[in-house]
């Protein structure tokens, strides 16, 4: 009999996935002794089909099995006609605390706006019986006490999330549209002979698209008004999204108009506001630091750094299992969750559930699906006001390293420029890192060691980093695309040669200084190398430590080692001798021992120096 450690190894899947099946009964003979699974050495793995009898059970063909929600935000459709992960149980834990008002941060495409419909379909008073939506999910298993709430509210929704443009005019213009189209859902209460004359004119101007923009700043809390007192029952508010404008705010400069809007907006139907039975919002952001929830005492906020509702954004590891179980491709877990696992939600470990639906529906061909979702203007603000040593933190984490970092939740965009240690506490609530290790300080903030993520978060942080070497000029992508070229080609010399190109173009842009140059271009390298090397520096080997060593992937590429030597005020010659120097240095040091240990034949040999903005490269 074999452990499912041992069956794991064999059937190259997770031990997780051999416990999953031994727990429901797809291993013939497998027992359960103590708290441990005892598999039959012979045992088959199982295939989505098979049952415990060991005999297999025809599937329905894979064309019937339902599709995965690419982009779909609408529970009730999401529920009924695509494959849906139950996150039902949201709503018990909400109901069985309870707070008035609750924000949820999370980083973009982690299931927010699907998660705030499925609550709206759950709370909202419909003439239609919306429980049929929910009579075969987690939640109606709770009992009655979770029933009985079950549309029983009238409720306000709104999602910001495309709220995007690139002047303040538009910005308030699309406000105005999503306020007429929320409204023009409510229009029982045009006829309502529960309301003043002065509500139904009000009503009418936020129909007919005539309000001004002080009158649209009431619409929240004067639409809560008119609903408590049309039904009886104070309503629920939903806002999604709430700090999309705000992002679109900083990097098109009106966030001065959109805090002051918001700020307005928020606080008259979120503070003491007696026609609210509950308020959610979502967000990236917390955004205290804005006032925006000035003096709302009664918010609660969950940010992936609490305990609360950890796994209802995201994927969980359990989740993920069986999707893959459902759709036959049960033997990818390992390499799914080195792409997309490794968020840390409070303590629970999340998938990226935007990039695992895209690798499973796009045949397990694993790339940055997030990436692609939305901008990166995080990161691309991150390095311009990069200092040596973000740059060089920077570097560590790309090497899969952890660093620490003081982490503030309360950060918002503009901080950025006026404290450039904020980038590692906005790269962390946008998802581009994670905290393994945390520990909270006195004043509120967290002392961590921070990662990245995961595979994917990596190749964002190359897209970026080469993306901003392009666009500030110091390298220019027909440069990057020789090096690619090269590397696909296994052309010594076409390398050699763009390597050298790379070095020039990188020194005529850094300032003299090592420190400063010297890691702008280890992240350069690792952008332009992406994945056909690890690259490792100061690590020792042969009679010393070399400055850079690129280890090949895979074996049709060559070893690259680089000496780097700099020196102020060298003129051409004497500049070429301190390359020299440098390159046969790699050669009496034998920097290149442990690459050849490792079974590597081919290795280039490069020998750079530079003096000001002035470099020299010597290759072997």
């Amino acid at each position: 009999m074999k452990t499912c450690k041992e069956m794991a190894s064999i059937w190259n899947v997770t031990e997780r996935t051999v416990t999953n099946f031994c727990k429901r009964g797809k291993i013939p003979g497998a027992v359960k002794v103590g708290k441990s699974w005892k598999i039959p050495d012979h045992a088959e793995k199982p295939m989505d089909g098979r049952v415990s009898s060991g005999k297999y059970v025809k599937k329905a063909a894979s064309a019937e099995r339902k599709s995965l929600p690419i982009g779909i935000s609408d529970y009730v459709r999401a529920q009924s006609e695509y494959y849906y992960v139950d996150k039902t149980l949201l709503i018990k834990e909400f109901l069985d605390k309870k707070p008035l008002v609750s924000l949820f941060t999370r980083p973009r495409r982690f299931g927010k706006t699907l998660n705030m419909d499925m609550l709206r379909v759950f709370f909202e008073s419909t003439d239609t019986d919306t429980s049929r939506y929910f009579t075969d999910k987690a939640i109606w298993k709770c009992g009655e006490e979770y029933r009985s709430h079950q549309g029983k509210y009238p409720v306000i929704f709104l999602t910001f999330k495309d709220v995007k443009f690139d002047t303040w005019e538009e910005t308030i213009e699309k406000i105005k549209a999503l306020l007429q189209e929320e409204y023009g859902r409510h229009q029982e209460l045009v006829n309502s002979d529960k309301l003043s004359e002065y509500e139904k004119e009000y009503f009418a101007k936020i129909l007919d698209s005539t309000a001004n923009e002080v009158a649209l700043t009431s619409a929240l809390e004067k639409l809560s008004k008119m609903l408590n007192t049309h039904y009886g029952k104070a309503p629920i508010i939903i806002i999604d999204e709430y700090d999309t404008p705000i992002q679109e705010g900083y990097t098109k400069d009106f966030y001065e108009e959109i805090i002051g809007f918001m700020r307005n907006f928020f606080s008259g139907v979120f503070k003491d506001n007696k026609n609210l039975s509950y308020g959610f919002l979502t967000g990236i952001l917390r955004i205290a630091q804005e006032s925006i929830f000035n003096g709302l005492n009664n918010l609660t906020v969950n940010s992936i750094m609490d305990e609360e509702y950890d796994n209802y954004f995201g994927f969980t590891g359990e989740e993920v299992t069986r999707m893959l179980e459902y759709y036959g491709v049960s033997e990818k877990e390992s390499e799914l969750r080195d792409w997309y696992d490794g968020y840390l939600f409070g303590s629970k470990e999340i998938y990226n559930p935007w990039s695992v639906i895209n690798y499973i529906s796009k045949g397990c061909i694993p790339q940055a699906y997030w990436v692609n979702t939305g901008k990166n203007e995080i990161l691309e603000d991150v390095l311009k006001v990069a200092t040596d040593d973000i740059t060089e933190r920077l570097y560590s984490l790309l090497q899969g390293e952890r660093v620490i970092a003081r982490i503030d939740q309360n950060v918002v965009y503009r901080s950025l420029a006026e404290d450039p240690a904020n980038v590692y506490s906005l790269l962390l609530v946008a998802g581009y890192l994670k905290t393994p290790k945390k520990e909270s300080q006195a004043d509120g903030s967290y002392l961590c060691e921070i990662s990245i993520p995961n595979r994917e978060i990596a190749a964002v942080y190359k897209s970026e980093i080469l993306s901003h070497l392009v666009q500030i000029g110091a390298i220019t992508r027909t440069t990057a695309n020789k090096i690619a070229e090269s590397l696909y080609a296994n052309d010594y010399k076409k390398l050699q040669k763009a390597i050298a190109e790379y070095m020039d173009k990188s020194i005529s842009f850094y300032d003299a200084g090592a420190e400063g140059f010297y890691h702008g271009l280890v992240l350069g390298l690792i952008a332009l190398m992406d994945n056909q090397y690890k690259i490792k520096s100061n690590r020792e080997s042969g009679g010393g430590r070399y400055d850079i060593g690129l280890i090949p992937r895979e074996e049709r590429y060559p070893g690259i080692i680089m000496e780097l030597k700099w020196k102020k005020e060298l003129d051409e010659d004497k500049l070429a001798g301190l390359a020299d120097e440098a390159l046969a240095q790699i050669d009496y040091m034998g920097y290149d021992a442990e690459m050849k240990e490792d079974g590597i034949k081919d290795i280039l040999k490069f020998g750079i120096a530079f003096s000001g903005k002035k470099v020299s490269v010597k290759t072997k």
